[in-house]
């Protein structure tokens, strides 16, 4: 039994859900998603509220029920108020300009990185502060997890590209001479 997947999800208003076959496409002030839903997983909207239901109690379908509410949950609150990611260079001489659609991050290279935005994804950026924002959870988060890579942050000084939330674990240096 999944809880996840039993529980209803209410439909923001000015939001529209529409069932098409395998698939449910939420339509919102953010703009539109489309989520997949496996062949064993139904979903119905009942009173301003979706609910999802699955066949049978085999294995896969149990989890693929909680799986499918929680993205049907993530594009309803995408498309309503939308999802923002946001990064932090920490570094002497670290800067990050925004050219268009295009990142140019400067992080101690020989050369400046440039990073192209996904579509559906709007940058920001106030100082060394990168503001991600769009209404798809899962193409935001990768986004972000691919600038974080460019120069993710090492222990010893904390220097890098890291989420504005993230603790990192600091390791002590090296000792002097003894």
């Amino acid at each position: 039994m999944s809880r996840i997947g039993n529980k209803p999800i209410s439909i923001p208003k000015g939001v529209e859900l529409k069932v098409s076959g395998s698939q449910v496409i939420v339509n919102g002030p953010k703009g539109t998603i489309t989520v997949d839903l496996h062949e064993k997983i139904h979903v119905e909207e009942i009173d301003a509220q979706a609910h999802v239901t699955r066949d049978d109690d085999d294995r896969i379908t149990k989890c693929q029920h909680g799986l499918r509410r929680s993205l049907l949950a993530n594009a309803l609150a995408g498309v309503s108020q939308g999802f923002v990611k946001e990064l932090e260079l920490v570094g002497v001489g670290y800067k990050v300009n925004l050219k268009g659609s295009i990142l140019e991050i400067n992080v101690g290279y020989s050369h400046p990185v440039h990073f192209n935005l996904p579509a559906g994804v709007a940058g920001k950026v106030e100082g060394n502060k990168i503001a991600l924002s769009g209404c798809d959870k899962q193409v935001i988060g990768e986004a972000a997890a691919q600038i974080r890579r460019i120069r993710p942050p090492e222990p010893y000084k904390g220097k890098g590209i890291k989420y504005v939330n993230e603790q990192i674990r600091r390791k002590a240096g090296k000792s002097g001479a003894k």
